[in-house]
This record gives structure tokens, C-alpha cells and sequence, in this order.
């Protein structure tokens, strides 16, 4: 499928901040939609990351302007340098919003599906964090279970319409967690902020075994949050996790939140992550930002992002096992072991789940990454909350 037609092209020279980009600088390297459009075809020119705009507002609910955020974060992203890598990446344009917001929604599904297939992560921008259901959609014709990971002050989740509440950038959750076919296995909320979520939310992720981490827990220990990160498939952004004063460029800003380098490191972790194939970076809206402090900011992010996709270890376990240290310990009165195994190359840690009930022999166990304070509780002999979580979603 030519993807050509769901997108419009680009000038690349409008982001130039001088009279011409340097050689190290993105805007010299990337491969951007302006006259013709990047081949995706050609093995040897492939990208390995491709940056969509998707300039759709209508459903970001009180944050009008919000798409035009592509081209404002384009003209900080393309003035950064590149680190020490050989960078492939296309810029296939902008998806402009359709005639309904269910054509935006279908064509950003589109192309999440083919880009995905290809091996190709796409990298987007909205728009509204509404986008994300979309994002998701694109995993439907995939056949794989899904683990989602939301960077977000809020649970976008509407407790008093939960079976059918309009799709917007406050509910998506809902439709993602009650779409049909079910293909979601987990969902982990970040960096939310307890006052700004109900606690029938709370309850429901518990119900469901989702997992949530709020702000003061990652205060300081960033790393809490990686191995959450390193379980998800996709990954979607809120530029409002963020507090107002390093991103005022949202009509939603919160006065609490990331601060901007914390937002960096957990976009870095995404794109260390072996299993990540896309990821979104939602509700900027820049006409908030006249300074273009957020714009600079997510620009960085996505830096940030990009510099993980090329450090990645690809260690994701267990091949070959002599790559790994193996460790197992057992708890008291339970009948089986807990193993652990960390990789030689990044240090890292995961431990099995196994599953229990009537899978194939070829599919006995799940790797859930953790930390190595997993492994110490089990040590101790308390099981982590993550491995129990898991354990119930696969019954």
C-alpha cells in the first residue's frame, strides 16, 4: 500500500533557523515528503523512524490549536544535531484532518498499521491525545497482544459514561480498554497526580491489574518507571504531565508535574526499548507557547527518543541464554520457582511469568520486565506486585 495519499507534503526550508542547516544537523539529514515522497521500499534506504504530523484538534477537549503543533515542533526539531549514529529517518508530512474526525482517526490507523509492518517506527505528533485510540487501532490487523504505556497528569477515562461516552481526548481510554476485538493485555498510566484523578479510576485499574505510577513516586527514582516503559508496545504522550513552568504550551497545564529532563529520560527509555514500535507526543498547542519553550522541549524529547532507538541492546530475553544471569529463588509455601534473569549487556532485569491454564507448549512463559528490587522482595519472600499483576492477566 503506497501511503502517499493520507499525507501532505512539507518545506523543510521554513524550519530552517539560519540560511542553510549544517551537515549534523536532522533538517540535512532526514529524508522529508516535500516534492516526492520517501521511499519505504528499498531495503537498503528503508528508515528505520518515520515522523507523522497529524494536524487534527477537534476532539482535544478545551485545547483549540493543538494542531498546529507538528510544524511548530519541526522548526526546533530540525535545528538539533544528531548524536554519534548514522540516523535513517523520513518525514512523511502531515496528516491533515479529514472531512470527519473518523477519517483522521482511519488514516492515521493506516498508516501506524503499515509503518508497523514494515518495521518502521513511526514517531507522531498530534493533535490531541484523542490520537492514541487511533494509534492503537493501527495494532488491530497485527494478530498480537498490546501493552500500552500513557505518560499523563490524568486517567482519561469517563466514569459516568464508562460503556459509551463520545471519543475525546478525555475518555479514549475508555474506547481502548472496551474495544472489540480485545487485543490489550496491559495498560500503565505514568506520572499521574492523585488530586487530579477519581478514585473509582483507581479502582477500576486495579480491577482490570493495570498498572499506575503517580508523580511522587518517580520523584528522584526515575528508574522506577523504565521497566513499565519497557513492557509497552506503543507509547503515548501528554504534553500536560509536564508542569506549566518548563511546558506552557497547553491550555491544560498544571502547575505540578515533570519537570522537562525527567520528561527527556523517559522518552529515552522508550526508545531504548527493544519491544517499542511507536510512540506519540500529544496536546502541544502553540499557541500557549510564544517563546517556544515546548516546542523546544518536545523537540528534545523526541531527540531523546531517537538517541535510545540507537543505543538499543536488542536483549529482550531469552536468546541466546549464555547472554543472561539467571537467578531463582522460591517463596515460601508456594510449589514453584520465581526466576529472574538479567542481561550481560544492559543490566537489566526481567522475571517469568508463567502461564497457567490451557497454553501450547510452545508459550509456557511470560518475560515481564522489572527492577532488581523485584528480585530482592522475592528474596525476602514477598511477591512483587508487578509478577503477581501479570500472573492474573494470564489466566
Amino acid at each position: 500500500m503506497s501511503l502517499v495519499d493520507f499525507f501532505t507534503p512539507i518545506i523543510v526550508q521554513d524550519f530552517c533557523s539560519g540560511t542553510d542547516f549544517y551537515n549534523s544537523q536532522f533538517g540535512k539529514i532526514i529524508a522529508a515528503y516535500e516534492e516526492s515522497f520517501p521511499d519505504l521500499q528499498d531495503a537498503e534506504k528503508k528508515p528505520h523512524i518515520a515522523l507523522i504530523g497529524v494536524e487534527e484538534e477537534r476532539a482535544s477537549v478545551h485545547n483549540g490549536g493543538a494542531k498546529k503543533s507538528p510544524n511548530a515542533v519541526r522548526k526546533h526539531f530540525y535545528n538539533l544535531y544528531q548524536g554519534d549514529y548514522e540516523v535513517r529517518m523520513a518525514d512523511l508530512g502531515n496528516i491533515q484532518a479529514g472531512a470527519t474526525i473518523q477519517d483522521t482517526y482511519a488514516a492515521l490507523r493506516t498508516v501506524v498499521e503499515e509503518l508497523v509492518k514494515q518495521d518502521i517506527l513511526p514517531i507522531i505528533i498530534g493533535g490531541g491525545q484523542d490520537l492514541t485510540y487511533a494509534q492503537y487501532r493501527g495494532y488491530e490487523g497485527l494478530e498480537q497482544r498490546v501493552e500500552v504505556a500513557v505518560i499523563d497528569a490524568r486517567f482519561d477515562l469517563d466514569q459516568d459514561h464508562v460503556e459509551n461516552p463520545p471519543l475525546n481526548s478525555h475518555t479514549y481510554l475508555n474506547h481502548i480498554v472496551l474495544h472489540q476485538p480485545d487485543y490489550l493485555f496491559n495498560l500503565s498510566n505514568l506520572a499521574y497526580q492523585t488530586y487530579l484523578v477519581s478514585k473509582e479510576s483507581i479502582n477500576m485499574y486495579d480491577k482490570l491489574f493495570f498498572n499506575t505510577m503517580r508523580i511522587g513516586m518517580m520523584a528522584g527514582k526515575l528508574d522506577q518507571a523504565e521497566p513499565l516503559i519497557r513492557a509497552a508496545d506503543m507509547v503515548s504522550v501528554d504534553i500536560g504531565a509536564i508542569r506549566a513552568s518548563e511546558a506552557p504550551g497547553n491550555a491544560n497545564a498544571n502547575p505540578n508535574g515533570l519537570y522537562g529532563d525527567e520528561a527527556c529520560q523517559l522518552a529515552r527509555y522508550a526508545g531504548m526499548s527493544d519491544k517499542c514500535s511507536s510512540i506519540g507526543f500529544y496536546e502541544y498547542n502553540p499557541t500557549f507557547d510564544p517563546m517556544g519553550h515546548t516546542g523546544s522541549l518536545v523537540a528534545q524529547m523526541i531527540w531523546c527518543f531517537i538517541d535510545g532507538f540507537y543505543s538499543r541492546k536488542n536483549d529482550t530475553p531469552v536468546i541466546p541464554k549464555s547472554a543472561y544471569i539467571v537467578y531463582r529463588t522460591t517463596l515460601e509455601n508456594e510449589e514453584y520457582e520465581m526466576v529472574f534473569v538479567k542481561s550481560k549487556k544492559s543490566d537489566r532485569w526481567w522475571m517469568q511469568v508463567p502461564y497457567f491454564g490451557s497454553r501450547s507448549v510452545n508459550e509456557r512463559y511470560h518475560w515481564v520486565p522489572c527492577r532488581y528490587e523485584d528480585y530482592q522482595q522475592a528474596v525476602g519472600g514477598d511477591m512483587p506486585d508487578l509478577w503477581w499483576k501479570t500472573h492474573q492477566k494470564l489466566q
